[in-house]
């Protein structure tokens, strides 16, 4: 049987592990990166690589990753001075673009950020978009890529925030004053996003999942021990004026769907690189 044919558009943090841990599992590898100096570097992990840019329109090599089977979009939106439009202009160009290729199967990475702070747990029905126009950048991306169904199948996976390798929280804190210490965090390890999203595409799911760690500790007891672990100084933790909004963000829709075990089921417990 031949092998599945799989592109991930970035070729970044979480795209290259997800690369090699598919290749592992025999799938046919290549992606894309917009930096001239990385596209050897992933050459020689066998990842066949092409420049591509999404500015807002596709630049450079995307018809190649449009020859395969299933496409995986890994492009976080950076709004900044090019607004809060630019994201989803992205999804639209490139998806009137998949509409003319062969992939028949895509996975959009979005993110739990899509969800208001709605004081309790949360779910995948949470996200409601009667008005398109006025949705967040990334539901209106996830709703670009929904629209593709059914000529295609089409997978929307919301990940927590993505911690590990040398994204360690007490660093983007350290000596800072921090009045959010009781709300509880959303994180997802960096070795359980790829774990997740490889069960995804090799069980071919579709639908909409959310992808977090089952527990949630308090920011408060993650800073704590993260500038403990790494030397860094501890913020200062006050009391606010009005209690913070938070979410939950209840996972167990993707885990029922993929029987997976997590490795690191508690951000407490997170390993990290610091080099």
């Amino acid at each position: 049987m031949k092998p599945l044919q799989l592109s991930i558009i970035g070729l970044g943090w979480l795209g290259t592990p997800l690369a090699g841990r598919l290749q592992q599992a025999g799938i046919a590898v290549k992606g894309s990166t917009t930096t001239a100096e990385k596209a050897p570097l992933l050459r020689q992990k066998g990842i066949d690589t092409y420049l591509l840019r999404l500015d807002p329109a596709p630049e450079g090599n995307l018809s190649p990753l449009l020859d395969a089977d299933y496409l995986v979009i890994n492009i976080p939106p950076k709004a900044g001075k090019q607004g809060d439009a630019f994201h989803p202009e992205q999804m639209r160009l490139l998806a009137d673009q998949v509409r003319s290729s062969r992939i028949k199967h895509v996975l959009y990475v979005s993110s739990t950020s899509v969800y208001p702070e709605l004081n309790r747990e949360v779910v995948e029905a949470d996200v409601i978009t009667p008005d398109r126009s006025g949705a967040s950048a990334l539901v209106q991306a996830e709703q670009t890529w929904l629209s593709l169904a059914p000529e295609r199948k089409v997978t929307i996976i919301r990940c927590a925030g993505l911690m590990g390798e040398q994204r360690i929280p007490g660093k983007y804190v350290a000596g800072r004053t921090v009045d959010s210490g009781n709300v509880p965090v959303n994180y997802l390890h960096q070795t359980d996003a790829v774990g997740l999203l490889a069960a995804i595409i090799e069980q071919g799911l579709t639908g909409t999942y959310n992808a977090v760690a089952p527990q949630h500790p308090t920011r408060e007891a993650i800073y704590r021990k993260s500038c403990a672990d790494f030397g860094y100084a501890l913020p200062m933790f006050v009391t606010p004026n009005e209690p913070i909004p938070f979410k939950v963000i209840n996972g167990d829709k993707l885990v029922t769907a993929t029987g997976y075990g997590f490795a690191y089921p508690d951000p407490l417990a997170f390993p990290y690189s610091a080099k």
